[in-house]
């Protein structure tokens, strides 16, 4: 008896240390997704600036893609591509390694190091390695990964360092100008400019911030009925005033407003959504999935879809406080109608042009040349009560999430037609210059 039972602890470490049916785990590209929700939770939970949050999700993702273009040869490395990017770590030749699994443990550590509180991520960090330690890993691999997923991640960390956003953390704020036409702080809590120096931040694949550029807004002219100004404030303030259920829906489900602030008399309070570049990483998930896409493709997907949304909201900001446009509500406030409010709260930056509009573009464009135009259910809005919509194509879901800012109240026509040229000009950009399949 005591002979079979000896036996059969050798047949257990046996399978425990030359096991393979982890692979199923770690080769799973919805776990993956799960693992992008993680940090998109805590970057909603500690309310991240929405151009933030694309910076936590794109080094993350590079983080992640890295690991994985190391064990798979059909895959190439961003470094090179982009720019200033350096040369990654190279694995000493034979070393035992789940390059899989890495991916997973570099982007936690690097969205572990980007966000806070400190650890927020490794609760995730912690269940990822003991579901591969649990399903069959070798000791021997498990800890050759973790050691590589941390070169890795250190590496990125450091490259993150040299894009000026620590330097941005103390510069000035936006001080306001009494020219006409000119943005001033919007209610209810008349926040000051958000990041005003975010065009300072190094691009990944723009040449700059000002690469592209969109035309200039139209001039601000309040007295002429005929112009194109008044014409158009006047459209958001006639619509914002017979709003259909529909067009409701669509300007909540893409409101992705991190921080709502709601007052009720003398009483305020917040309320939190993910950002807009956390929506389209959900999308991203769900057109990966919709497509039936592997998990390479799937990294690499989020990956250069990050670069768009990250390089997306800086050339976006170029424009804001370069035109410093004064909001609709401001002007209908103050020259139409004392009591209007827009229908969704107006976030405190420039108008011109719509963030969504730029950002939701351009990660169409990359989604696009990986998926396809393919028809999906974004059910991303769920969770705070919204319901799903149907959406056609990433494009559509682009024009969609553009047009919810004239239903809201909070954009002019101009801001996002022209939003749509630049997020589109961005993406096609990033699809040219970053070629992730050899």
């Amino acid at each position: 008896m005591k002979k079979f039972l000896f036996i059969v602890v050798l047949a257990a470490m046996g399978c425990k240390n030359n096991g393979s049916g982890y692979t199923t785990f770690t080769n799973d590209a919805l776990t993956y997704s799960k693992t992008v929700k993680q940090l998109n939770n805590i970057v909603l939970e500690n309310n991240f600036a929405p151009m933030i949050a694309a910076r936590n999700y794109v080094y993350a993702n590079i983080a992640a893609y890295e690991c994985m273009v190391a064990g798979d040869e059909k895959w190439q490395s961003l470094a090179g591509q982009i720019r200033h990017m350096p040369k990654m770590p190279r694995v000493p030749e034979g070393t035992p390694i789940d390059y899989n699994l890495a991916s997973l443990l570099a982007f936690v550590k690097v969205g572990n190091a980007v966000t806070f509180p400190e650890g927020s991520m490794m609760t995730h960090y912690n269940k990822l390695v003991h579901e591969a330690d649990s399903m069959g890993i070798s000791e021997n691999m498990l800890n050759n990964t973790k050691v590589f997923a941390d070169t890795i991640a250190q590496a990125i960390l450091k490259w993150s360092k040299g894009d000026n956003y620590s330097q941005t953390r103390g510069a000035s704020r936006y001080e306001v100008s009494e020219m006409p036409g000119r943005w001033v702080p919007t209610p209810p809590t008349y926040t000051t400019g958000l990041e005003p120096h975010w065009m300072t931040i190094r691009p990944m694949v723009l040449d700059s911030a000002s690469a592209v550029m969109c035309k200039r807004p139209p001039m601000y002219d309040v007295n002429d009925k005929n112009s194109v100004y008044h014409k158009a404030l006047m459209e958001v303030k006639n619509m914002g005033d017979r709003l259909t259920e529909e067009q409701k829906h669509i300007a909540d489900f893409w409101d992705d407003n991190p921080f709502k602030m709601n007052v009720t008399g003398h009483v305020m309070f917040a309320t939190k959504k993910f950002s807009p570049a956390g929506h389209w990483m959900n999308i991203v998930g769900i057109g990966a999935q919709k497509a039936g896409a592997d998990l390479h493709t799937t990294i690499a997907a989020y990956a250069q879809t990050s670069i768009a949304l990250f390089d997306g909201f800086i050339a976006c900001w170029d424009e804001k406080y370069r035109s410093n446009y004064i909001r609709p509500e401001t002007v209908i406030n103050q020259l139409v109608d004392p009591n209007w409010q827009p229908y969704i709260q107006t976030p405190p930056f420039p108008s011109y042009v719509s963030g969504h509009s730029t950002i939701s573009n351009a990660a169409a464009e990359v989604m696009t040349s990986y998926f396809g135009k393919v028809s999906f259910t974004d059910t991303s809005s769920m969770e705070f009560g919204i319901a799903s919509r149907e959406i056609k194509s990433f494009k559509e879901a682009a024009l969609e999430a553009s047009i919810s800012r004239l239903y809201g109240g909070i954009h002019y026509r101009f801001d996002l037609e022209e939003g749509n040229l630049l997020g589109t000009k961005v993406g096609e950009l990033v699809v040219s210059k970053v070629k992730c399949k050899k």
